[in-house]
């Protein structure tokens, strides 16, 4: 599990990337990746800001599970996408359902991606980056009930690219804090 960091220092390595431009004025959210990257397991946290204000962190998982790891040519043949990390992706997704089944965020604008199709259950660890669009790389909850209170452990088929919340009361309370915000902006770093 990623360790903890303060809001300044999260906002001090944000900042540094290469392509910063500014701290969005409204809701974002920062995806933090584990160094340790367990297959297969829910080890990351994503972060809500509103400007520099810290709101929220929860669980997830910034890499696909196991269905896209071992099995990448069932999604897609140069491999199964894994964001790149270190990169602000201004206005990424746009409110909207995953899948035609819950409430999330959709990707409606391009995202750097890693095409990993070596099977060795790490993520992102071989392929070559392409700028993609329309590729479904939402950010969503780990179960289509919003009601439920279990916290998944594997993540399965739940991501095969997209950045998932396993703490689905707290994905439910950011998703109504943002009610109002059509755009979501994302920054994805590495543990640091």
């Amino acid at each position: 599990m990623v360790k903890n960091y303060t809001d300044s220092q999260l906002l001090n390595r944000v900042k540094k990337l290469k392509n910063f431009i500014k701290i969005p004025e409204n809701y974002w959210i920062l995806g933090v990746r584990s160094k340790e990257d367990r297959f297969n397991e829910f080890d990351d946290k994503f972060y809500l800001f509103k400007g520099e204000q810290f709101i929220m962190v929860m669980s997830g998982t910034t890499n696909p599970g196991a269905n896209g790891l071992l099995n990448p040519e069932k999604y897609n043949e140069r491999g199964i996408a894994v964001v790149v990390a270190d990169k602000w992706y201004y206005n990424l997704w746009t409110r909207g359902l995953h899948n035609g089944k819950v409430i999330a965020y959709r990707q409606t604008a391009g995202v750097d991606l890693i095409r990993d199709r070596n099977k060795n259950k790490k993520s992102g660890d071989a392929g070559s980056v392409s700028e993609e669009f329309n590729r479904g790389i939402n950010f969503h909850p780990s179960d289509y009930n919003l009601d439920s209170k279990t916290k998944k452990v594997n993540i399965g088929a739940w991501s095969v690219g997209c950045q998932v919340v396993n703490d689905i009361p707290k994905y439910k309370e950011l998703m109504n804090l943002t009610r109002l915000q059509q755009v979501m902006s994302y920054c994805l770093i590495n543990e640091f």
